[in-house]
C-alpha cells in the first residue's frame, strides 16, 4: 500500500469558507458583541443617573479612542446584525436561496451595514 502525502480531508490551507457563511458566523458574534456593548451603554446611562465625578469618569473612558472604537464596533454591530436579520426575514419567507442571489445578498449586506455605520457617526459628529 502506498503512502500518500495528500490531507485525507479538506482543510484550512485548502477549503476555503463561503461568503455566506463567515456571514453567518459573524451575525452570531455581532449578537455576542450587541449584549456586551449593551452592558457598556447601561452602564454609561447609570454613569449619567449618578452624576458628578462618576460620569465624568465613565465619559472620559468612552470618549477615549479605545471607547470610541467599542462605540464604532457596537453601532457596526448593530447595523451588520439588522441587516442581516433582514436577509434572514427573506430567507424565512423562501427567497434568495440561489448561490447568485445569496452572494449578492451577501454582499448588499455588508456594504449597507459599512455605509449605515458611517452615515450614522458622520451625523453624530454634525449634531
Amino acid at each position: 500500500m502506498s503512502v500518500s502525502n495528500r490531507p485525507l480531508s479538506p482543510h484550512l490551507q485548502i477549503y476555503r469558507l463561503p461568503l455566506t457563511a463567515i456571514t453567518s458566523i459573524l451575525h452570531r458574534a455581532t449578537g455576542v458583541a450587541l449584549g456586551i456593548g449593551t452592558l457598556f451603554l447601561v452602564w454609561w446611562l447609570m454613569a449619567t443617573a449618578t452624576g458628578g465625578s462618576y460620569f465624568d469618569f465613565v465619559q472620559s473612558i468612552m470618549g477615549s479612542w479605545i471607547g470610541l472604537l467599542i462605540l464604532f464596533g457596537f453601532s457596526f454591530a448593530l447595523f451588520f446584525h439588522l441587516c442581516n436579520g433582514i436577509r434572514h426575514l427573506f430567507w424565512d419567507a423562501g427567497h434568495g436561496f440561489e448561490i447568485a442571489t445569496a452572494e449578492m445578498g451577501t454582499k448588499l449586506v455588508i456594504a449597507a451595514s459599512a455605509v449605515l455605520t458611517v452615515l450614522a457617526w458622520l451625523l453624530a459628529c454634525v449634531l
